[in-house]
């Protein structure tokens, strides 16, 4: 466990030079513990850091293995060189998670949010819910949403005072990494194949996962999907109480709340309108929010004002154009398959999807998406590190060969015809071509507007 008595007068090895580490060593230079940030890749130009921080970029010198302690990006492999030398020489290595929560107030609650896909949508809808219940009863209580969802939590653990509430996403990376690591409310909203090329296999994901629940204690509250195997099982061992949603009629788990095809019915007799939102998964993603918040305390009634006026998140199916009778729609934060498979059920079964599929592999077979292209898409673009993989394992089915996310909306819009969907979906990582999948979506809609705007004004020429 990271104790800030321990480590105060040492000095830090930070591992990466990404977001979380960035805010991780300027949290730790902010209390005097002088900070090294060691980053394996060249770096031409590096921003200005606060006095107390070295860096140092092209790899990692012995002045790393110098420090007392070291804090690792999430996405370092743990079988990477550097960390197999830190084990040999006994160096204590911890996560910028449990780092920046060691110098958080004890007197707040954290509610964290995992989970293979809707972690996003939740975390946003239960940080709406519980800022709206601070506003009505404390508004002097401040609510953060921090974590994978954008802004690393050592952002800002120094800003935290007693009372406040801290709505933190986590990612299989941040709590494979994590040892000590107690929210009071938990929820693990499904398990599927994602980051195996990272984690080792399935059964190291699962493991890696189960760690939301893992020192939680009797008077904690883990809430969970009651239809999901790993999820179940993992249920089955955490001391916590247990909450289960399911929208499935056959459930693992004794259920606390249902959807009636219009209401979320809960066991304790509140009745709900989900969220104006597309598809089942945002049905599950509200169940797990509201089951949160009820176990904190909130109303009824305020979760259904911010259910009433809650938006889709950007990047997760945000239909953001329509031209010419064709839909686009932009899903780049499909980074793995069942993403994929959940955007292309949101949809009818009509054939009319131009799906754009590729970047680079995360270890699973494309082979599983074969049934639902055949009922869901017209075609198959495919761009980016995956594209051979991907054309072979879906066996013959018609794939459009377009290297780069330009080719693939080119292609796309000179072919779709009124009533179709342009969806990018890429059930891929973003790293082969983008920074990220934010940036990847956001190109997506400059290319489109773009040439919808080039249409329309030439149209409106003639």
């Amino acid at each position: 466990m990271f104790k800030l008595a321990v480590w105060q007068h040492k000095k830090a090895g930070v591992l990466g030079l990404g977001k979380s580490g960035r805010a991780v060593a300027e949290l730790l230079a902010a209390h005097h513990i002088p900070v090294l940030i060691s980053e394996d890749a060249p770096v031409a130009h590096v921003k200005t850091f606060s006095p107390g921080i070295e860096v140092e970029t092209g790899g990692h010198s012995e002045k790393l293995f110098a420090c007392d302690f070291w804090i690792k990006s999430p996405g370092m492999s743990p079988h990477s060189p550097v960390l197999l030398e830190a084990r040999k020489r006994q160096i204590p290595v911890f996560s910028e998670l449990e780092v920046a929560i060691a110098f958080m107030p004890k007197k707040v609650r954290v509610f964290a949010v995992t989970g293979t896909n809707g972690k996003t949508t939740t975390t946003a809808l239960l940080g709406e819910i519980l800022k709206a219940d601070a506003a009505e009863k404390l508004p002097k209580r401040n609510v953060f949403v921090c974590g994978n969802i954008g802004n690393p939590i050592s952002h800002i653990a120094d800003k935290v005072q007693p009372g406040d509430d801290i709505v933190v996403e986590v990612s299989s990376y941040q709590l494979e990494d994590s040892t000590y690591f107690r929210p009071h409310v938990a929820c693990l909203l499904n398990i599927t194949p994602d980051h195996l090329e990272h984690h080792g296999g399935m059964r190291n994901y699962i493991k890696a996962k189960g760690k939301i629940c893992k020192n939680q204690r009797s008077n904690d509250i883990f809430v969970v999907n009651g239809a999901d195997v790993s999820c179940a099982e993992l249920a089955e061992k955490a001391k916590s109480r247990v909450l289960a949603f399911s929208t499935y009629p056959k459930h693992l788990l004794k259920t606390n709340v249902f959807f009636d095809g219009d209401e979320l019915i809960f066991s304790e007799g509140q009745q709900l309108r989900p969220p104006q939102l597309k598809g089942m998964h945002n049905i599950e993603n509200a169940m797990a929010a509201a089951l949160m918040a009820l176990s904190a305390g909130v109303m009824s009634d305020t979760i259904q004002r911010v259910f009433d006026n809650f938006k889709a998140m950007e990047h997760r199916i945000e239909q953001f154009a329509y031209h010419r009778g064709v839909v686009y729609v932009n899903d780049s934060k499909a980074t793995n398959l069942d993403s994929t498979i959940t955007a292309l059920k949101s949809f009818d079964k009509c054939n009319n999807i131009w799906l754009i599929l590729g970047g680079r592999d995360k270890g699973a077979s494309y082979e599983i998406l074969l049934p639902y292209l055949k009922d869901y898409c017209k075609r198959v673009l495919t761009i980016g590190e995956a594209m051979d993989k991907i054309e072979r394992e879906l066996n013959g089915y018609p794939v459009v060969r377009c290297e780069t996310l330009e080719n693939a909306v080119d292609a796309a819009m000179k072919n779709a015809q009124k009533g179709d969907i342009v969806l990018l979906s890429p059930a891929c990582a973003s790293f082969d071509q983008f920074k990220s999948f934010e940036d990847r979506g956001r190109v997506f809609k400059r290319l489109v507007d773009a040439r919808i705007f080039k249409d329309r004004t030439s149209s409106s020429k003639k």
